[in-house]
C-alpha cells in the first residue's frame, strides 16, 4: 500500500530561508503539499486551523521561539511530528526532549531534507497503524481550561510539566493565538485559553485589557509613561514594559489614579 502523501508547515521568520526550506519539501515525492508561516504566532494560527503531518520549523524566532511553539504543538490532540532546522545547536536537547524526528543545521542539504522527510513519513505510519486488536485507540480528551479560583494550571515553557501558578504573582498576559504566554514572578508559562475569555473572568481581581494582545495585572503596576504619538508604555514590578494603546491610556490613568 502506497503512503499517503505528506501535509508539512514549513516555519521560519527568514524570508530567503523559509522559501529555500518550502522549494525543497516540494521537491519530496513524500511530501503531497507544503504550507509556509513566517513566525510562532502565524504558525499558532495555521495548527489551529488544521491538521498537519509535520512542522520544519526554526529554533530563534521573535516571540514565540521553535521550542516553545513545538511545546504548545506538542498538546493537541493529533500533534505534527517535529523536525528543526536552524542555524544553533544550542537548542537540540530541548528538541529532542520534545522527540523531535531530526535536527538539521543550516545550510540543510537536499539529502539531509529527504531523510528528514522520510522519517516523518515512517512516523506517521507507525502512527497510524491500528493495534494488535484491530481498533484505533480514542482520541485523548480535550481539558477544558478553567481559572479555577486563584491558582493557574500553565505549561512550563522552559523546562516543561505543568506548574500551579498563583494569579497574584503575574504580571501581564500575551495573546498567542489559541495560547496566552503569562509572565510571572516565577517565569515564563503557556496556557491554552483566549484573551477575552481570561480578560472577562480576571477583571475582577485586579487585570485590564491595556492592548489587543495584552492582559496586565494592575496591582503590579509601577509607573505609565505617556509617549509622544499618544499611546503609552506601563512598566511593571519587575522592569518590563508593556505597549498601551491609544483609546485605553485615558481609562488606565483612571483606574490607576483611584486603585
Amino acid at each position: 500500500m502506497t503512503a499517503a502523501p505528506l501535509t508539512v508547515l514549513a516555519v521560519d521568520d527568514e524570508r530567503p530561508a523559509l522559501e529555500d526550506l518550502a522549494r525543497m519539501l516540494r521537491a519530496s515525492d513524500r511530501v503531497g503539499e507544503v504550507v509556509t508561516a513566517a513566525g510562532a504566532k502565524d504558525a499558532l494560527l495555521e495548527l489551529a486551523q488544521r491538521r498537519f503531518d509535520a512542522v520544519f520549523l526554526d529554533v530563534r524566532m521573535p516571540g514565540l521561539d521553535g521550542v516553545e511553539l513545538a511545546r504548545v504543538a506538542g498538546r493537541f490532540a493529533h500533534p505534527p511530528a517535529l523536525v528543526f532546522v536552524t542555524a544553533y545547536e544550542s537548542a537540540a536537547v530541548d528538541a529532542f526532549a520534545l522527540h523531535a524526528l531530526d535536527y538539521l543545521m543550516k545550510p540543510a542539504s537536499r539529502a539531509r531534507i529527504d531523510e528528514a522527510v522520510a522519517r516523518v513519513q515512517a512516523h506517521v505510519a507507525e502512527a497510524s497503524a491500528p493495534p494488535a486488536g484491530g481498533e484505533r485507540p480514542g482520541d485523548p480528551d480535550e481539558v477544558p481550561w478553567d481559572d479555577g479560583g486563584d491558582v493557574v494550571p500553565v505549561d512550563n515553557v522552559r523546562g516543561g510539566g505543568t506548574r500551579l501558578l498563583q494569579r497574584s504573582s503575574i504580571l501581564y498576559l500575551q495573546a498567542h493565538g489559541d495560547y496566552v504566554r503569562i509572565v510571572s514572578d516565577d517565569g515564563r508559562f503557556l496556557l491554552r485559553a483566549r484573551l477575552h475569555d481570561i480578560e472577562r473572568r480576571w477583571t475582577p481581581h485586579g487585570f485590564a485589557r491595556v492592548h489587543r494582545a495584552y492582559l496586565v495585572n494592575l496591582r503590579r503596576a509601577v509607573e505609565l509613561q505617556p509617549q509622544l504619538n499618544g499611546t503609552a508604555v506601563l512598566r511593571l514590578a519587575d522592569g518590563s514594559e508593556v505597549p498601551i494603546s491609544r483609546r485605553q491610556v485615558g481609562d488606565l490613568r483612571r483606574r490607576l489614579q483611584v486603585r
